[in-house]
Order: C-alpha cells, then structure tokens, then sequence
C-alpha cells in the first residue's frame, strides 16, 4: 500500500461478453502462490509498497472474480500497456474525466453519451472505490463500460486501465472515456496514457478551489464548469472561479455547462470532435 495516499489494490469488473451475463463478471485464474509486498521507488520520492502473486503481476481469484493490482508506476513509460498498445490508445482518443466527489461527472457522461451515440462508438472505463453504480448508469446508455472498484486506493492507474482495456473492443476512431476516482489530489499525478485531461468543477463547490488544489487544474486541459443551472440559486463568483483557474494554468480552456439542462454542451462536444480529429491524424514515425 502507498504511504503516502493510501493506494493499494484494485477490483476490476469485467464487462459483460459472450460467457458472461452483467450480472456475472468473468473470472480468470492468472497464477496462485503466496502474495508478498516490496517498496520500491516511483521517482517521486516516495517509496510504495504492492503485493504481487510470486506466480504474476496480478492474482484473479474465482472465488471473487476480482483482479488484485499492484499500483503501477504511472509516467511516460505508461506501465502496463505496451508500446503498440499505447499508439493504439493514442489513435482513438481517450479523456480522463477528473473531479472530486459530487461534481457531476457521470451525469456528464450519461449526457454526452446520449447526445454522441450515433456520432463515435464510445466506451467508458468507471473508477470508484466501491460499487459497480456508475458503470450500470452508464450501460444503460448502450455504451459498454468497465468498473474498475479502487478499494483504499485514491486514484487509476495505467497498470488498471490497460486490463479494463482488454475488455472493451472499442473500434478505432471511437472515444473511450475514463472517470477517475472523485479526488482532486492524487489523480493529476498520474499518466493513463489519455489524449487530454479534463477536470470538471461545480459551481456548488468553492471557487478558490483551483488555488486550493493546483496540481489538478495545471494538469488539465480543459475544465468544466458544471451545474451552471444552479447558479442563480447560490452565491458563486464565476469570474473570481476562472480567474483563479487561469492564475494555475493560462492555457486552459474553459466552458460553463449544464448536465441537467444541456446548456454548454454542445460546445464540449465541438471541443471533442476538435481533439477527434486531431488523433485520427496519420502517425508518421522515423525511417
């Protein structure tokens, strides 16, 4: 387990397939043995600690079609996910929703989702620390989702999302979606190998909060300012929000929406067929 955040390991749900009904995840036996837990260094400055199956990375047990993972090290390599892996994600495009708890990021979700279905296949990767909520609300939509369940740890990592990954056969030129765990802190540290980073903000929390929490809003590349239907019922300064969010990072884009009413969406959709576009881009590579 980290020592520092508290990251340890991961549940993930599999995604319905052909031997599988929603109800009943799959399970696969990846090597028993004895569970052993070593430090090493993430090149933070932190030593970490993971439990790892001396018979593989990862130990999925039937007995609770779980996935135990070691917490990968999250960086420019991109533990976990191979390079050809990595030039596959990066063709696609991947957004890494990031908030904390309450913002409105799956309502977001089931929203665009709703509007987008006939313009891109989609797929959703969910992460939370319980529960499989979200990734039912989000299977109601049409859109395949995997659960990733984070247990005591505060955020994904790319050593998760690349086995979510297993399970969603996304065409390519789709857009797949992650929802990071509701943290403001630990999440913006970590690389999941997405094209861009999104945090969304609620007007029902503080605007100082890109003060308070500027390693998010630095590492974002755009934010939502979510529940603006809510606005004249309470007592936020949209201007000091933004002006605060552009004092952290000058370059980041901002749009004022509404989950609720669709207000501001269709300007984030522009924002997602700009960046689609962009990755559909050839790839050329040095002779």
């Amino acid at each position: 387990m980290c020592t520092v955040c508290g990251c340890g390991r991961a549940r993930l749900e599999h995604a319905p397939g052909p031997d599988h009904g929603m109800g009943a995840p799959a399970a696969h036996d990846h090597g028993g043995g004895p569970v052993h837990a070593h430090p090493h260094a993430h090149g933070d400055g932190h030593d970490h600690a993971h439990g790892h199956s001396l018979a593989g990375e990862r130990a999925h047990s039937h007995a609770d079609d779980v996935i135990d993972f070691g917490n990968g090290v999250a960086g420019v390599s991109i533990a976990g996910l191979s390079q050809q892996r990595t030039v596959s994600i990066e063709r696609d495009i991947l957004l890494n929703l990031l908030s904390s708890p309450g913002s409105g990021k799956t309502s977001l979700l089931v929203r665009a989702i709703t509007d987008l279905q006939d313009r891109w296949p989609m797929a959703v990767i969910e992460g939370d620390q319980q529960t499989s909520n979200d990734a039912e609300r989000i299977r109601r939509t049409g859109a395949q989702a995997v659960q990733i369940n984070t247990g005591k740890g505060c955020h994904l990592d790319a050593h998760m999302v690349g086995h979510a990954l297993e399970q969603l056969p996304l065409p390519r030129g789709g857009v797949l979606f992650i929802e990071n765990v509701g943290n403001l802190v630990c999440p913006a540290a970590f690389d999941l190998g997405e094209a861009c980073k999104v945090v969304v903000l609620s007007v029902t929390e503080g605007e100082d909060k890109p003060l308070k929490y500027p390693d998010m809003f630095a590492a974002a590349d755009l934010m939502l300012l979510n529940k603006a239907d809510l606005l004249p019922h309470l007592d936020f300064d949209v201007d000091a929000c933004l002006a605060a969010a552009l004092r952290v990072n000058p370059r980041l884009q901002i749009l004022t929406v509404s989950a609720r009413t669709g207000e501001g969406l269709g300007a984030f959709y522009a924002w997602i067929e700009g960046r689609a576009a962009i990755a559909s881009l050839p790839v050329l590579y040095p002779s």
